[in-house]
């Protein structure tokens, strides 16, 4: 039988066509031997059983043919925490940690606002601001009764309470809610013909998170358009969005009549979150 260097050698080799193809091999063996990366680098002479080498190479074998690590894993890192997910759910990305960022700079640690997520999915963005700010009571909503199965679950693990799930359409379920100081989401924002749809791992993931008529725009329409009656006059809206449509939502915003709409890039420099404020009145 292989040993664990051998074995993530041969791994890398048939992921060669992978950016991450060692990293990838190392968290496929991790999760075979119950192990961390750490472990794999401290026993690399350690022998594989056979039943080992036939779970590693089956699971290397599928990412080989582009499933998701996280599928595989079915766990994915975002922000400070270790989320389930699964095909039914957006894989969490790190350029959303940008919309996480935002909302924790407007909400004050110890206030208690209601705040609302639309098109939770694994529950990534409304999970993080449950932990971040506990005092605040957090409605996550999405059309997936798959996707809120996963949410429920790993706020359940994450043992963070002040987070409700409802099941139905952007605000369509929060129509008797009191208002929320805070709207927040990541829709889907791809357009129908965006060639990136048939690569990588977006083609295991569901199109209902992802595509959004021709122009990538009829969600964050909607949701710009829907919004307001459903925030406290000052309330906020944070809305992901694609790296080249920060005009077009910056535009949404101005027609829906929020104050001074304003975008910001992520990490990696893309325009990526459009925040808009709904007018306090006088």
């Amino acid at each position: 039988m292989p040993d664990i260097q051998t074995a993530l050698d041969t791994a890398a080799q048939r992921l060669s066509l992978h950016d991450t193809a060692r990293l990838d091999a190392e968290l496929l063996l991790a999760k075979v031997l119950g192990r961390d990366r750490t472990w794999l680098h401290t026993w690399p002479e350690t022998e594989l059983t056979a039943r080992q080498e036939r779970r590693f190479h089956a699971l290397v074998e599928r990412r080989a043919r582009g499933e998701p690590v996280a599928h595989l894993l079915g766990r994915q890192a975002f922000w400070s925490l270790d989320l389930a997910v699964s095909p039914d759910t957006l894989i969490p990305r790190p350029a959303t940690e940008t919309l996480v960022e935002l909302a924790l700079a407007r909400i004050p640690f110890a206030a208690p606002w209601r705040i609302a997520d639309l098109g939770t999915g694994s529950g990534a963005i409304a999970l993080a601001l449950a932990r971040e700010r506990p005092a605040c009571d957090i409605v996550a909503t999405d059309v997936s009764a798959a996707a809120l199965a996963i949410a429920r679950a790993n706020a359940h693990r994450l043992e963070l309470d002040n987070i409700a799930f409802v099941e139905g359409d952007w605000l369509g379920p929060l129509q008797e809610q009191p208002l929320f100081q805070m709207i927040v989401s990541n829709p889907p924002y791809v357009r129908t013909a965006d060639p990136h749809l048939s690569r990588g791992d977006v083609r295991f993931e569901p199109a209902s998170a992802l595509v959004s008529g021709s122009d990538g725009l009829d969600a964050l329409r909607a949701l710009t358009r829907a919004a307001r009656p459903h925030l406290v006059p000052g309330g906020w809206l944070l809305l992901e969005h694609g790296h080249d449509q920060a005009g077009a939502v910056i535009a949404l915003l101005r027609e829906a009549g929020f104050d001074n709409p304003e975008d910001f890039r992520d990490l990696a420099g893309q325009p990526r979150v459009a925040v808009g404020q709904n007018p306090v009145i006088p």
